[in-house]
């Protein structure tokens, strides 16, 4: 197989034990970290699977890997908004938005979701070593190239609109960022790029964190007294995302 297509099989078995790993930890309650650890294997199994599209398995893998992403988001947020809470010294709210988590931990585990990304996971490299027998996967190392290629030029168009949109600029840092994780023989970004990409990212998250948070103040009357540390925490990470972003822009025109 082409280096490339070993690559790709490498990082997907590498994924599948992470997730097999995941599953049992989460089974057995035997840590608070299972389910985020979870969700980084699947961000990374997403971020290997998108420049691949078009190769047999991959739409199937994809769309099961964002059924697994759809059951556990709000999932964690709540488990954010549960630490962040208890940091706050409002311990009744943190603590009531963590009860039952053993069954939830459980209920994922035994998800259908899970069990089917396994079940494609377990057959994918098959698909991969076919591909390759048939010739699908040739010039695959340009193919992805290419497609991480057009993933950055997005971001550099985005970063260039004065009235840019967080939540959009917030998703295509994400994918560059995985991607190029996903694909360092590619050396689409520098250690200097990268640790931009990480900061924006972060202060991204931090921004969005905050909204989210305060939409939920109004339905939630124990968030009440969080609301205007959140409200001055938003403003702040507006400014200090403007800071990054305006950097990262300037990194990315050197580039």
């Amino acid at each position: 197989m082409p280096a490339m297509l070993d690559h790709v099989v490498a990082q997907v078995l590498a994924v599948q034990v992470r997730l097999l790993a995941c599953r049992e930890r989460l089974a057995a309650n035997t840590d608070s970290e299972a389910l985020h650890d979870l969700r980084i294997a699947l961000r990374r199994l997403r971020s290997l699977l998108r420049p691949l599209r078009g190769l047999p398995g991959v739409d199937q893998l994809e769309g099961a890997a964002q059924s697994l992403g759809t059951l556990t988001t709000p999932l964690r947020d709540r488990e954010v908004l549960a630490a962040q809470l208890i940091a706050r010294g409002h311990l009744l709210a943190g603590q009531r938005r963590l009860e039952g988590r053993a069954a939830t931990f459980a209920s994922v585990a035994a998800s259908p979701q899970l069990k089917r990304v396994l079940l494609i996971l377990d057959a994918f490299p098959l698909f991969l070593r076919a591909s390759d027998r048939e010739g699908l996967a040739e010039r695959l190392r340009q193919r992805i190239d290419k497609r991480l290629g057009k993933q950055w030029n997005k971001l550099a168009e985005a970063l260039q609109d004065p009235a840019h949109d967080r939540h959009r600029l917030r998703l295509l840092i994400k994918r560059v960022r995985y991607g190029d994780e996903s694909y360092p023989q590619l050396e689409h970004a520098g250690k200097k790029l990268q640790r931009l990409l990480k900061k924006a990212q972060g202060d991204l998250g931090d921004w969005h964190d905050r909204l989210q948070w305060l939409l939920q103040v109004r339905d939630h009357p124990d968030l009440a007294g969080c609301k205007a540390a959140w409200e001055h925490e938003l403003h702040a990470a507006e400014g200090k995302s403007d800071v990054t972003l305006d950097a990262l822009h300037k990194a990315l025109a050197r580039r």
